[in-house]
């Protein structure tokens, strides 16, 4: 039992090890050869660990061989486009200015409601508001809705707006994330004149996010 214990350990340490070499992707977002391999690797993880006659290396050298392989492609897919055209496709266009390409459609063998539903997520319920809608090479749909029915933007407006950074989270769960205060220009020193005008000691903030601006949020930790 302890074997099978340690194994499932040490393939989890490695497993994560390899993600993480290979790049950091959601699910969804992963190309169709990224997707072999890591099917490939929780396959071969589970032989050394539901079979202890196994020898572990056996488990491990295939997982670095399928890893060193996708990163190899990927090197590979940077220095030449029509590589990466074979490896992972390429984008192609399903709507164009509210028409829907049929022949494109059957070739992805998309169907209608599989169309409907990526148009649904980005809050696009007629087509013929779309000016442009491509699908990517993972599947997932982009679209570009027909200009006069974007959202309004200052600019729109004739407002000039200066473009900042969103709020960063400088305090999470009573420590300083010093890399968020550097990013937003900001330093500990400002911090603590914070705290202590608000009177509260950094261990009883729960959060706190600031921008270049100086504007923050404190969210106190609560007392059990």
């Amino acid at each position: 039992m302890l074997i099978v214990f340690f194994r499932a350990i040490i393939l989890y340490i490695i497993i994560i090890f390899s993600i993480r070499l290979m790049g950091k992707r959601q699910l969804g977002e992963l190309q169709p050869s990224e997707l072999v391999v890591t099917i490939l690797m929780s396959n071969i993880a589970t032989l050394p660990i539901e079979d202890i006659n196994i020898p572990m290396i056996m488990g491990v050298v295939p997982i670095f061989t399928l890893v060193c392989l996708d990163v190899g492609l990927s090197h590979l897919s940077l220095l030449s486009r029509g590589f990466r055209r074979i490896i992972s496709g390429s984008p192609k266009i399903i709507i164009t200015d509210g028409k829907i390409d049929q022949k494109q459609m059957k070739k992805l063998r998309f169907t209608i409601d599989d169309l409907m539903e990526s148009l649904r997520s980005v809050q696009v319920f007629d087509i013929t508001e779309v000016q442009l809608a491509i699908v990517e090479t993972t599947g997932k749909i982009s679209v570009y809705q027909k200009q006069n029915l974007q959202p309004c933007t200052p600019q729109d407006m004739g407002m000039n707006k200066k473009s900042k950074n969103p709020p960063q989270l400088v305090i999470d769960d009573g420590e300083v994330v010093e890399n968020a205060l550097n990013f937003i220009g900001l330093n500990k020193k400002w911090l603590y004149n914070i705290l202590k005008k608000e009177q509260c000691e950094i261990e009883n903030v729960f959060m706190m996010t600031a921008d270049e601006d100086k504007t923050y949020k404190l969210v106190r930790r609560e007392l059990d």
